[in-house]
């Protein structure tokens, strides 16, 4: 495989350096190779296709109960919650649907620690966690609640002996997510449970990287809340969900108020098309999660060693192991990131988190594990998922290591 990059690295070089390059077709962009599938995943045609009636003969509102179309679009969005439901082992009536992973993430973390504020003001989560996360936490501490945020190690693992210390009896609800949508790193969550369910408090995960990746159960893991997105698992964006333990009973401050949709805790009218769509990639995801998490983690192996094999200086960003197929976060000795992107308009990946992304400064999950600025700064995320073929991969090496050479020889130079 990297003896082939190399020889077609050479073979695009020769007419650059003969001058026999067709300038005409120099600066045209072919077709875009998308490798930044942790900020978003293309819709699955098969589920565009399960939600294309709810948008025309079956538009009915979910919470019309007097006629046909209501019991139409009610029955399809309580398929698709008994749907959301297998996939991680709950009960339907524990999945609250929501607008994305964020809305579930501000519901779980606010809305626990409101309603125990009083006896519990304490608030626990990591310095990796999602802005989302951070930013709900930041808005409790600012409302008086009591605050700690956990390190990590330098491979991307929480510091389990500092949430230890950390959780105490005054602790509401303790957020760490399974996977990191930066550098891909898992989390020990069963081990995390265990501290919550020892102390008495919830744990709250942000498994919006993780659903329908790994295999996850909130039952054998004693997850009290779980965060869910649609657009990470080949759905619609605009819709995610919220799973709440029933037993023991988790207890939640609803953020909007209105008409008491989604037992009181998510007020407003479900969108039907959306709920079927997320409920359908949960289906999909179910099914065919073995063998896709086999074949994703294969083209991500090839990705990484090509790269290794053809550039030197690269280096893997968090635990070598302990990560979710897919995910490769990868410095570059001597190269800017943003400089790279603009060399490599063809591949579609990203320097950091997609909600972060307008900012320039360095990411402050790579800052958490201590990495050098110099290599945060070349620091690229490639997301491998479910419709990246062998072919996209080999191309994108070949790509990048014409990139980083030119680049480097250029600041020699």
């Amino acid at each position: 495989m990297s003896e082939d990059v190399d020889m077609e690295i050479r073979e695009r070089e020769e007419p650059m350096r003969e001058g026999s390059l067709d300038l005409s077709a120099q600066n045209r962009v072919p077709a875009s190779i998308y490798l930044d599938n942790q900020a978003t995943t293309p819709t699955d045609p098969r589920v565009t296709e399960a939600m294309l009636p709810y948008f025309t003969e079956k538009f009915g509102n979910p919470h019309s109960a007097d006629h046909a179309y209501g019991w139409d679009a009610e029955d399809a969005v309580e398929r698709a919650r008994a749907q959301v439901a297998a996939l991680i082992g709950a009960e339907p009536r524990e999945i609250v649907f929501t607008s994305g992973a964020t809305e579930s993430n501000n519901l779980a973390i606010k809305g626990a620690a409101r309603f125990h504020k009083d006896r519990k003001p304490h608030v626990v989560t990591c310095t990796t966690e999602h802005k989302c996360v951070l930013e709900s936490v930041r808005r409790l501490e600012r409302e008086g609640h009591r605050v700690t945020f956990v390190p990590v190690l330098a491979d991307g693992l929480i510091d389990l002996d500092a949430l230890r210390e950390a959780v105490d009896e005054e602790t509401s609800v303790v957020s760490v997510m399974a996977a990191n949508n930066e550098i891909g790193v898992l989390q020990p969550i069963d081990e995390i449970a265990a501290i919550c369910r020892e102390k008495g408090a919830y744990f709250h995960c942000d498994a919006a990287q993780a659903v329908g990746k790994i295999p996850l159960n909130v039952r054998e893991t004693a997850i009290d809340l779980l965060s869910i997105s649609g657009h990470k698992i080949y759905g619609p964006m605009g819709i995610g969900a919220l799973f709440v333990r029933r037993r023991p009973r988790v207890r939640l401050i609803a953020e909007i108020d209105g008409g008491g949709q989604e037992r009181g805790l998510r007020s407003g009218t479900l969108p039907t098309p959306l709920c079927v769509g997320l409920g359908e990639a949960a289906r999909i995801a179910q099914a065919e999660m073995e063998d896709e998490q086999r074949r994703v983690e294969i083209l991500t192996e090839r990705l990484h060693s090509s790269l290794l094999a053809v550039v030197p200086g690269v280096h893997l960003n968090g635990h070598p192991a302990q990560r979710l197929s897919g995910n490769l976060n990868l410095s570059f000795e001597a190269v800017d990131a943003a400089s790279l992107l603009k060399a490599v308009p063809q591949l579609c990946l990203s320097t950091g988190s997609a909600c972060t992304s307008a900012s320039v400064e360095t990411s402050y999950v790579l800052q958490a594990l201590g990495l050098d600025a110099d290599l945060a700064q070349g620091s690229l995320r490639f997301g491998v998922g479910r419709f990246n073929t062998e072919a996209e991969i080999d191309e994108a090496v070949v790509m990048l290591a014409k990139a980083v050479s030119k680049i480097r020889d250029d600041k020699q130079g």
